[in-house]
Formats: structure tokens, C-alpha cells, sequence
């Protein structure tokens, strides 16, 4: 049976490959520093430099993938662009903060997608 982690990880590889065939340049992905977490994917999109959020569901049990980006997790997103931005002195580029919501249907050991959501610009 396939865990939430596992989950996580494919959902990642769907919408970092959905960001390449719509014309983002993946230039990193799970940038993490300390214990602030982690910011999925990091990536170019015309002149902006895009920190995106990948959230994964099975079941709209718990909500939509979108809502579970709450106030810390975006917090935390914030401070880790600015690290990832003063690391690769960026401060003259434009950001901007997406998250991809990746619906999917799972049978046992295989995994469905069923619908794949870009909202740019989410906070």
C-alpha cells in the first residue's frame, strides 16, 4: 500500500513534469533550510522567479489540496524564498508564489491522476 509520503513524492514528479510542458524551467526542487520546511519546487516562468507549493489528494475529505496552504505553511514558504533569494542574491527578480493541486485516485499500488490544478499567483 502506498503511504502519504510516497504520495507526496509522485504528485511532485506529476506537477514538476505539468510545469516543464507548460514552459516553467525547474531550476530546484525540495529546497529546505533548518527546520522551516521545504519549498516543493523552484522554478522560472517568463521573468519570474516562481516557489511553488505541490499539494496531493486522494479524497477532498480533509478539504481542498489549496486550503491546507495555511497561514504558517505560506509563512514559512515566504521566509524560505527570502533565504533561497539572498543565497542566490535575487533581489532585483520577480517572485511569485504558486501552488499546483494534483487530484488522483488511488487502486492499491497504482496511482490514477485524475486532474491537475496551477494557481499562480495563490499568495
Amino acid at each position: 500500500m502506498i503511504n502519504n509520503r510516497e504520495i507526496g513524492t509522485i504528485g511532485e514528479e506529476i506537477a514538476a513534469e505539468f510545469l516543464e510542458k507548460n514552459n516553467y524551467k525547474i531550476i530546484e526542487k525540495n529546497f529546505r533550510y533548518k527546520r522551516l520546511g521545504e519549498i516543493d519546487i523552484i522554478s522560472w516562468e517568463n521573468d519570474s522567479i516562481c516557489f511553488v507549493e505541490v499539494k496531493t489528494r486522494s479524497t477532498l475529505k480533509y478539504g481542498l489540496p489549496r486550503e491546507s496552504v495555511n497561514f504558517r505553511k505560506r509563512e514559512n514558504i515566504k521566509k524560505l524564498a527570502q533565504i533561497y533569494i539572498n543565497r542566490h542574491n535575487m533581489h532585483d527578480k520577480s517572485i511569485r508564489f504558486d501552488v499546483v493541486e494534483i487530484y488522483i485516485e488511488k487502486n492499491q499500488d497504482k496511482i490514477h491522476l485524475k486532474e491537475i490544478n496551477l494557481i499562480k499567483n495563490a499568495f
